[in-house]
């Protein structure tokens, strides 16, 4: 048995917003719009000189003049111009044939409708929230002399022993804005003369923020090198 971990291939996308589908039977389905791709290849790291396998994707392009020079470097050996978002992808790059810089990856090469996906983004920051927003805490009551604190976390420490707040416990603070990955979410259409892929349902981010789109781990199947 083999415990050597594995990597699914994957893109960089834009979350457009979200909208609705028909299904043949009539049924409405609420889907998350992806502009995943065209994504560039700029680098290509391989096992056996950097120790993983692992593209380096642009997603975006943008203008050349708003780069410095170290940035410009970088992006010379693809070829193809500056990227708003550049980001490595861990995978196996001689199985793919992902190793030419400069090489287009489309949505229709990568992903087909009905599979599974996993889906990584940063949540929408939602600033300095109480206990009952953040943790969904009940409160305190409404009646019984409570005054100013209807909104308020409990007790929270201990007069015994160990005498102190416990490590993690549920408090205010900041909410959202995190790293998050949703696992196995089903493509439900690609478009490909779009560059455009439907999730069912909803992902992580606001609108226009980056997300990176891999096969689901849970059910991947690794190609084997030509």
């Amino acid at each position: 048995m083999s415990t050597e971990k594995l990597y699914p291939e994957g893109l960089l996308g834009k979350k457009l917003g979200m909208s609705h589908i028909f299904t043949a039977e009539g049924v409405c389905v609420p889907v998350t719009v992806v502009q995943a791709g065209p994504c560039y290849v700029l680098d290509v790291k391989k096992k056996d000189q950097h120790g993983y396998s692992a593209v380096q994707l642009g997603f975006e392009p943008k203008k050349v003049q708003r780069l410095n020079k170290a940035d410009l470097g970088q992006l010379k050996k693809a070829g193809k111009g500056a990227f708003y978002h550049v980001k490595e992808v861990r995978c196996d790059v001689d199985a793919l044939g992902w190793s030419n810089p400069g090489q287009e990856l489309k949505v229709s090469e990568v992903f087909q409708n009905g599979e599974l996906v996993d889906i990584s983004g940063v949540s929408i920051g939602r600033g300095f929230q109480g206990v009952v927003k953040r943790h969904g805490m009940k409160g305190q009551p409404s009646t019984r002399g409570t005054h100013e604190v209807r909104r308020h976390v409990g007790a929270v420490g201990c007069r015994k022993f160990p005498g102190h707040i416990f490590k993690n416990k549920r408090m205010p603070g900041h909410m959202g804005n995190e790293n998050v990955t949703l696992q196995n979410v089903q493509v439900v259409g690609v478009k490909p003369e779009e560059n455009v892929i439907l999730l069912r349902g909803g992902i992580p981010g606001a609108t226009g923020s980056l997300v990176v789109i891999r096969k689901a781990i849970k059910f991947y199947k690794a190609k084997k090198a030509a």
